[in-house]
C-alpha cells in the first residue's frame, strides 16, 4: 500500500543552479524497517554533465543510514537537527547518470547521490517524489515531515 510521502520540483538555472551535495534519501524520511522508501526521479529537459545530472555511488544502498535529520522538541529552533554525521565520499566513487527528457530514475532511499552546479547555459528541470510502503513499515515519529488527519500522505493508487 504505497504513499506518497513528498514531491518535488526541481529547477537548475542555467550557469549558478546549485550543487546538492551527497546524501541518502532515507536520511531525511527515515523508516524502519530501511529500505521501505523509493525515490522516482522524471527528468523533465535532458540531464547532462553539463548542466547538473545526478550522480550516484553504485552498492551504497546496502551501508545503512550515516545520519538523520530529525523534528527537534516543539518551540525549539532551530526545527531540525542532524543525528550522526555524513562522512567523507570519495569523489571518484561517484558515478554520473545522465539522463534524456521524459526519463525516469528510481533512487533506492539508501543510496548514496549528488548533483553539480549547473555550468551550462541550459536549466535542467526534474521532477521527482518519494513514495513508501505503508504494510510492516514504522514512519518516524522523529522525521521532520509528518502526516496530519488534516493532510495524510496520499495513497499512491486507489
Amino acid at each position: 500500500m504505497p504513499v506518497v510521502v513528498q514531491s518535488m520540483y526541481i529547477f537548475k538555472q542555467p550557469h549558478f543552479g546549485g550543487e546538492v551535495t551527497p546524501h541518502q534519501d532515507a536520511s531525511f524520511l527515515y523508516t524502519e524497517p530501511l529500505g521501505r522508501v523509493l525515490g522516482v526521479w522524471i527528468a523533465l529537459e535532458d540531464a547532462t554533465l553539463e548542466n547538473g545530472c545526478l550522480w550516484f555511488i553504485p552498492g551504497s544502498h546496502t551501508g545503512g543510514v550515516s545520519r538523520r535529520m530529525v523534528r527537534a522538541p516543539a518551540g525549539s529552533e532551530p526545527g531540525t537537527s542532524f543525528l550522526g554525521s555524513e562522512p567523507a565520499r570519495d569523489n571518484s566513487l561517484f558515478v554520473p547518470t545522465p539522463a534524456r527528457r521524459g526519463a525516469l530514475v528510481l533512487i533506492h532511499g539508501e543510496v548514496v547521490h549528488k548533483s553539480e552546479q549547473n555550468f551550462s547555459d541550459r536549466s535542467r528541470q526534474a521532477y521527482t517524489f518519494h513514495i513508501m510502503e505503508t504494510a510492516g513499515t514504522v514512519w518516524s515519529p522523529e522525521n521532520w515531515l509528518q502526516p496530519t488527519a488534516e493532510l495524510p500522505f496520499p495513497p499512491l493508487y486507489t
